[in-house]
């Protein structure tokens, strides 16, 4: 069975020496108390979550998958994935850096990125649950009423309930101009749903008592394509006057995914037959008011890869220590014993400090942005918040693209170095494989990131935000281009031809 150390030395060293995270963030109001050692002892504890309570459960996951009663349309997910659950709850993990006013702890997105990439490395499918319902807090916390954040974002916080976005169907993925699912008013100010919906992450499973449906649907008088669009709430269970869960709501998963990887993770067709919802933002902008979870998801996901990059380096590179092949072409470098290790042949070296490289810059890429969103929420400068939210939208399809592309090739490399080893299920690496691939895909394929990033973030303002950026490299450029030990990084940053 694979194993997980987290990385603590190196999460610490992104966050104190190489971006001074810690100063930065006591620069925003709601930060000014922070300290290095609070930030330290909580990624140590989310450290030892993530290594002793997930990661045992990835490969039993794995193999057993998720199961759909069909006459309840009830699913359960793997043995002790719902246990799991319930000890982060427990610990107050999904509160992390949730808003204090709906009972979050308010500590920065900084460290709930990095909690997530710890997640991501001990059990992806089992992180997806979690991860989503963040993603819904994050939108009803921009764009809910008061009625539903006061109803709502106090359980997405503690966790008691989890939630989804159900926005593809059958006939229309990445181009939503084209779904069908209909919302029809009522006179006490719902709506009845209408629509099928395929593809959805933990659309339906027996770790929380609720969950919370944000589901893309068109009004009556909808006009054609995306500016049609809305969103609606539309939980599993309606939530009585009280807070209390009323009658059982019909939106019911008519299916699970039977997928390539994630198995642990309940991918649902989910059917809405009249199923209530409420309107979430303003009708016919659903589309915007999404696009909140959906970026959200886009940085999530970049962290799925991250994780996966980051295990399965660890792996390999503890059996390129202990496997014995052959002798390296320049002499033997373990004489004393009958073959040298493979780490010393140089295209298992290659492919280690491939994957060691991608999870490094990875690593620092995906905090230095979280560290952006701090400041774009909480600074009190507007103009810091401004540059770090104009730096947030640039990066985020390059997380999400060059994370996952990246994780592709990293846990590839990682299996091939366990040669045959690296094919059978029990070493663990085909599943990072396997696990890494919908990542490709999910929340906007990455060759759309590239077009989002080209046509929306480049083109869309004349290539201000790229210039804005641009700047940032040339004065690092210039600051450090008379550092003799920095040499062999700034000469190739600073050659256009690179």
């Amino acid at each position: 069975m694979p194993l997980y150390t987290p990385p603590l030395r190196d999460l610490q060293f992104v966050m104190h020496e190489l971006l001074d995270a810690v100063p930065t963030l006591k620069k925003c109001p709601q930060h000014a108390d922070l300290d290095e050692e609070t930030l330290n002892a909580v990624i140590q504890e989310a450290g030892r979550f993530a290594s002793e309570v997930l990661a045992p459960l990835n490969q039993s996951g794995d193999a057993e998958g998720c199961r759909l009663d069909r006459t309840t349309h009830e699913v359960a997910a793997p043995k002790g994935f719902r246990e799991a659950y319930a000890t982060f709850v427990e610990g107050g993990w999904p509160a992390l850096s949730c808003d204090p006013a709906f009972g979050g702890q308010g500590l920065p997105i900084t460290v709930n990125q990095v909690l997530y990439e710890m997640l991501n490395s001990a059990n992806q499918a089992w992180t997806m649950y979690p991860g989503l319902t963040h993603g819904a807090y994050e939108c009803l916390h921009a764009h809910g009423t008061p009625e539903q954040q006061a109803t709502y974002l106090p359980k997405l916080t503690s966790g008691e309930w989890t939630g989804t976005m159900c926005l593809t169907e059958p006939h229309c993925g990445t181009d939503l101009g084209l779904l069908r699912s209909k919302a029809e008013p009522v006179a006490d100010g719902s709506y009845r749903i209408t629509g099928n919906k395929i593809f959805i992450s933990s659309g339906e499973h027996d770790l929380a008592t609720n969950i919370i449906h944000l589901v893309l649907a068109r009004l009556p008088d909808a006009p054609a394509g995306s500016k049609g669009i809305s969103l609606f709430l539309v939980p599993k269970f309606l939530v009585n006057a009280d807070g209390s869960l009323g009658e059982r709501n019909p939106i019911f998963c008519g299916a699970l995914e039977h997928k390539m990887g994630i198995h642990g993770n309940a991918t649902c067709q989910m059917n809405l037959d009249g199923a209530r919802g409420w309107l979430v933002g303003q009708p016919h902008k659903g589309l915007a008011a999404m696009f909140v979870m959906m970026n959200t998801a886009r940085l999530g996901v970049g962290m799925q890869s991250l994780g996966l990059t980051e295990v399965a380096y660890q792996n390999a590179v503890a059996y390129a220590k202990d496997r014995l092949q052959m002798r390296s072409l320049s002499g033997p470098k373990a004489p004393e014993r009958a073959a040298d290790p493979i780490i010393v042949h140089p295209d298992v070296r290659k492919m280690l400090l491939t994957a060691r490289a991608y999870a490094e810059g990875g690593r620092a890429l995906s905090i230095h942005t979280a560290l952006l969103i701090d400041q774009e929420l909480s600074s009190a400068d507007e103009q810091v918040k401004k540059d770090a939210a104009d730096e947030v939208a640039l990066l985020t399809p390059i997380i999400k693209a060059f994370l996952t592309d990246n994780a592709w090739i990293a846990t590839s490399h990682c299996l091939q170095v366990f040669g045959g080893h690296g094919f059978i299920r029990e070493w663990g690496m085909e599943q990072y494989v396997r696990d890494s691939r919908i990542n490709m895909i999910y929340e906007g394929t990455n060759t759309i990131q590239s077009l989002d990033l080209l046509g929306r973030k480049v083109l869309g303002d004349n290539g201000a935000k790229l210039k804005k950026f641009g700047k940032r490299i040339a004065t690092f450029v210039e600051d450090e281009g008379t550092n003799e030990a920095m040499q062999e990084f700034i000469n190739p940053l600073a050659d256009p031809g690179d």
